[in-house]
């Protein structure tokens, strides 16, 4: 299984928190995450992540063509919706490649929880 994590600015701390907390379920897949968010999870937590380029320079594009290749099997996307994003029209061609290929996609930490949970299942 492979895993891509990624998280706004404001919402990283919630995603290495996440991680950790659920480091054991994590440490069985094959993570992925857009740069910023890969180098706090190998530095915080004990997972192995490979890092893509950060998102605003074409992070969030690379997990996208991940998804697109079939090579994503689930998206943990902690955006912040509250925040305008200057690579904006990536984030929506993201999520729109996972809508298109069926790829689960949390986008918040219950749904994050809910697909984790339906993962162990």
């Amino acid at each position: 299984m492979r895993i891509a994590l990624i998280a706004h600015d404001d919402m990283k701390d919630d995603l290495v928190e996440f991680a950790q907390r659920h480091a054991d379920r994590l440490g069985n897949a094959d993570l992925i995450a857009t740069g910023t968010t890969g180098g706090r999870l190998n530095e915080e937590t004990d997972l192995e992540v490979e890092r893509m380029a950060s998102g605003p320079y074409g992070g969030d594009m690379m997990i996208g063509a991940e998804v697109a290749k079939d090579d994503c099997d689930v998206v943990f996307f902690l955006r912040d919706p509250l925040e305008a994003q200057p690579h904006e029209p990536d984030v929506m061609a993201l999520l729109r490649i996972c809508d298109v290929h069926d790829i689960p996609l949390a986008t918040n930490l219950t749904s994050a929880h809910a697909i984790l949970d339906s993962l162990a299942e």
